[in-house]
């Protein structure tokens, strides 16, 4: 691809604008349905970046899908007004609370001074009423990002909108002009009812629940009381998906004359969503993850989790439309909108697929089990009546490795019945652990160690299960990074992103071995709609996670849940071990699949209390966050 400059001349600022016909001062004025992003320093001089951005934090009644909605919006829009900025320059941004209660607003992925990440609690007090809080901070990054509330649920209520930084050097990839696609989701629930409602009956927006006749045959499913059709806690029976604050009927339309290269800007910005991303008819080249450049690759498909951010370039040379589809991993709703070369065309609207369903892999239980670790002292796991059942199922686990020391495995009345199944359990041996108690005749459960082990082969879940807030626990953990992810697994001739595919652009000059790993679990108990780390919901944690300032960190995620957990690390970096050695990609947003062991590296530079928690909002208001502290060494007294 040809280098391309980022100078922003009168050429870029059409590009960067395209479509923004909508002037700031009448943003209140116009419905949600009816506008693109628009931004919000949009400069006198357009030849300067602006100087002084100012956000007003509001109520505001919009109508959304034809109905009325009351949101909380910034500058009284949803999303709220394009932040765009310079690397190089200092960011000075004015937001003014003109709501009844505290807010406050955090630049998601943006590396800026601790008091100015917008964490009430941890970074800052928040903006009580009336107030306006001056955010001041270097911009020493470029990339597409977003911003959002970090008070209470107010994300859920439209306070939340895009930032693009624009890079000092030129950028390795060339496009004609770029659009902002944010992807959210939308209640005309009070969000606290919601919340609520999960707690009260937690599969409560799960209308594909299996019959009671489903369920009866699903012994092992209701012994860890789990659902096989639990993919997202909150469904299209309540939400309805936007792009760029447009339900689907209103049709968000991005313009493009045939033969341009455009550029999507895909930022998830929704409280508990997933989508998958495809444009039929076009091939996407992905060039950015997280807002950092990656080595391109084409894919017709992508999954976006809750606060990622995808940057792709698609090339249009027919004059004719496209549907960008937005499809929801639980396949219960979709946003979608369109590329044409005119207003008011449109392209046919995908079928939507049929649901998945959650696996054995889900619950920690791979179809080939072939050198698998199960090593991990003191492991206790019964799977005395555990169903492997499904026709036609193939589970080949000759080679299996159960050791480590005291464990215990009851594999006895094991059903891994089901019509046509083959399992190879042959030559498995339970030999070499010491005082292990495993009914598992024929398996090999030999050896001890289990940190040494390649996130590749499963490793076994410990005998520390984290208590009362982590049930239905993953038996074993693995790699799942040459997934796609539920929904993706069979799609022939259809080439959907992998994060194995991400690759920086750039070696990282910074990168060393690890000094130190830490293991976190990610846990929950879904009956009881209980969220955590290591089985400890924030409000039962006395001490921060404690980073060394200076150190090179391993963190290493053990998702012991059903589902999957976008992990957002704030003031630093994560880089993904995805096997690329100095290329492992950045990530600000990381997705752990279930029963999946993943680790990231992260050079610890930013001292100060920083916050850390699962993406999903309701999952994070009922305690899957944590502080991380980053103290000198020579005085902490961890």
């Amino acid at each position: 691809m040809k280098n391309k400059s980022s100078t922003l001349n009168r050429r870029n600022f059409l590009r960067f604008t395209a479509g923004m016909s909508i002037a700031l001062g009448l943003d209140s004025l116009i419905p949600a349905y009816a506008k693109q992003v628009v931004t919000a320093n949009e400069p006198r001089n357009k030849g300067k970046y602006s100087d002084l951005i100012d956000l007003q934090i509001q109520q505001t009644k919009l109508p959304i899908a034809s109905k009325n909605a009351s949101t909380l919006t910034v500058n009284g829009s949803i999303p709220g007004p394009l932040v765009r900025l310079r690397e190089g320059q200092t960011a000075t941004i004015q937001v003014t609370n003109n709501l009844d209660e505290d807010t406050s607003l955090h630049w998601h992925g943006l590396i800026v001074p601790r008091e100015m990440d917008g964490v009430p609690g941890i970074s800052y007090a928040g903006i009580k009423p009336g107030e306006t809080f001056t955010y001041r901070f270097p911009v020493k990054q470029s990339g597409t990002y977003w911003y959002h509330s970090h008070s209470g649920l107010q994300e859920q209520l439209g306070h939340y909108g895009p930032i693009i930084i624009d890079p000092i050097e030129p950028e390795p990839f060339e496009y004609d002009r770029d659009y902002v696609v944010l992807l959210s989701d939308w209640t005309f629930e009070d969000p606290y009812e919601v919340l609520a409602n999960l707690k009260k009956f937690s599969p409560y927006y799960n209308y594909q629940r299996p019959t009671i006749g489903q369920l009866a045959k699903n012994l092992a499913w209701n012994r860890m009381r789990m659902d096989p059709t639990d993919i997202a806690d909150v469904t299209g029976a309540t939400y309805t998906y936007l792009m760029n604050g447009m339900a689907s009927d209103a049709n968000w339309t991005g313009l493009f004359k045939p033969g341009e290269k455009v550029r999507l800007r895909f930022i998830n910005g929704s409280a508990m969503t997933f989508f998958d991303i495809r444009i039929p008819g076009l091939k996407m080249t992905v060039v950015q993850a997280d807002g950092q450049n990656i080595m391109p690759v084409d894919v017709d498909e992508f999954r976006i989790a809750t606060a990622e951010t995808y940057d792709v370039i698609v090339e249009l040379q027919e004059n004719t439309a496209y549907t960008v589809f937005a499809e929801t991993m639980d396949r219960s709703g979709y946003a979608r909108g369109t590329l044409a070369p005119r207003q008011g065309m449109s392209a046919a609207i995908p079928k939507q697929r049929t649901r998945p369903i959650r696996t054995m892999a889900d619950m920690g239980m791979a179809g080939d089990m072939s050198g698998m670790d199960m090593s991990g002292n003191n492991s206790s796991h019964d799977m005395s009546g555990m169903n492997m059942g499904s026709n036609n199922s193939s589970h080949n686990m000759s080679g299996m490795d159960m050791g480590g020391n005291n464990s215990s495995h009851n594999m006895s009345g094991m059903d891994m019945g089901g019509n046509n199944s083959s399992h190879n359990m042959s030559g498995m041996d339970t030999s070499g652990s010491n005082s292990s108690s495993h009914n598992m005749p024929g398996m090999d459960m030999g050896g001890n160690s289990s940190n040494s082990m390649s996130n590749n082969r499963g490793v076994m879940h410990s005998a520390d299960t984290h208590g009362a807030g982590n049930s239905g626990v993953a038996m074993m953990s693995k790699s799942r990074l040459d997934e796609p992810g539920i929904g993706l697994q069979n799609t022939k001739n259809h080439r959907v992103l992998l994060y194995n595919d991400l690759i920086s652009l750039k070696p990282n000059q910074k990168q060393r071995k690890p000094e130190r790993e830490m293991e976190l679990h990610l846990t929950g108990n879904m009956e009881r709609y209980m969220w955590s780390f290591d089985g400890k919901k924030f409000s039962q944690i006395e001490e921060p996670m404690v980073f060394f300032d200076g150190e090179r960190l391993r963190l290493t995620f053990v998702n012991d849940t059903m589902m999957e957990h976008p992990i957002h690390l704030h003031g630093m970096w994560m880089e993904l071990v995805n096997g690329s050695g100095l290329n492992q990609p950045r990530k600000h947003t990381l997705n752990v699949k279930p029963a999946e062991r993943v680790s990231v590296d992260v050079n610890v530079d930013a001292p100060g209390y920083w916050a850390f928690h699962c993406h999903l909002l309701y999952h994070m208001k009922v305690g899957m966050f944590r502080t991380v502290a980053v103290v000198d060494r020579s005085t902490s007294t961890t």
